[in-house]
């Protein structure tokens, strides 16, 4: 288990500084990483302590400029590299795995963080509903594009970090409608539970699948943030009670919000503690293993199989 210390409040500093000896050198590639959100947080954080790369990837140039300035800023000595990536967009989901595979680098660590929340409906470029498209199609896809980087870190222990959420108790994986039929049946929020679910079926699918090569993959909850995540929602909406999917009232009005640098603490917990590596394909939650907290159909083995072979047929591409 992680340090049993780390909690709630726990910033990602703190726990990079415990973690140091587990970053150094590591070459670390991080999606969704415009500033002001949790990638360009752990990007800042893991960069202080010394990562040998720290690639952050995202959709807009100026903004990973932005990002990299401020990061080196504080650590001038810091290596970071940008990436352009596109979730929404298979075809530049596979430019940008291309450009990652021409790297004389192997990837030790990979954060799948860039998300979208609660949108009104819309597609994505190749029409699919756009947060299962965004928040897992597109990283399914990238992901396995440069599984043979991240397997040939050469640290031995690669490994894989989804960014999911408490919101996965809104929605199981809808394996015969994942696309809410075009847009007539949608409903924002179990299409966001729906992504979130994905993101943690898809760590368990990778672990079951990778693990005799050596990699480990965990989901995570990062917590409530006010980040730019939250832009297409009124804040009306957390006042009022929705039910999870199994008609249990949520009365998201009483939830406790974190900071930006406590929301990016399990992040690094995920992406760098060696003690939980036999955990591997588990979720996390304040920093610590929380298994207890994920909807039986977010950890069963089979939907995540199921959902493997959706996302196959969806990209159209066996992995």
């Amino acid at each position: 288990m992680s340090n049993k210390n780390f909690g709630f409040h726990t910033e990602a500093d703190e726990v990079a500084t415990y973690f140091e000896n587990d970053i150094k050198g590591k070459t670390v590639l991080i999606t969704g990483c415009t500033w002001g959100g949790l990638g360009a947080e752990a990007a800042r954080v893991i960069s202080k302590h010394h990562a040998g790369l720290v690639i952050v990837a995202g959709r807009k140039q100026e903004a990973l400029d932005d990002t990299i300035e401020k990061i080196k800023a504080e650590t001038p000595s810091a290596n970071l590299r940008s990436l352009i990536i596109d979730l929404a967009s298979l075809e530049s989901v596979r430019h940008a795995a291309a450009e990652v595979n021409a790297y004389s680098e192997p990837i030790d660590v990979l954060i799948n963080n860039a998300a979208i929340m609660a949108s009104p409906y819309h597609t994505t470029k190749d029409g699919f509903e756009a947060q299962i498209g965004t928040n897992h199609i597109g990283p399914f896809l990238f992901t396995n594009l440069i599984l043979p980087k991240v397997l040939a870190s050469k640290t031995g222990a690669p490994r894989i970090v989804n960014v999911s959420s408490v919101g996965h108790i809104l929605s199981p994986i809808r394996i015969d409608d994942p696309f809410f039929d075009n847009g007539n049946a949608y409903q924002k929020w179990t299409a966001y539970g729906q992504s979130k679910t994905a993101n943690m079926l898809f760590a368990r699918e990778l672990s079951n699948r990778y693990k005799s090569k050596g990699l480990t993959a965990f989901s995570l909850h990062p917590g409530g943030i006010h980040t730019n995540l939250g832009r297409d929602v009124k804040p009306e909406e957390f006042l009022t009670p929705m039910s999870d999917y199994d008609g249990n009232v949520i009365d998201w009005s009483k939830a406790v919000f974190k900071t930006i640098p406590s929301g990016t603490s399990t992040h690094i917990v995920a992406a760098f503690d060696p003690k939980i590596a036999s955990d591997s394909g588990a979720y996390l939650d304040d920093c610590q293993i929380a298994m207890d907290h994920a909807k039986p159909y977010a950890k069963d083995d089979t939907q995540a199989e199921k959902l493997w072979a959706l996302s196959e047929q969806i990209v159209g591409q066996k992995f």
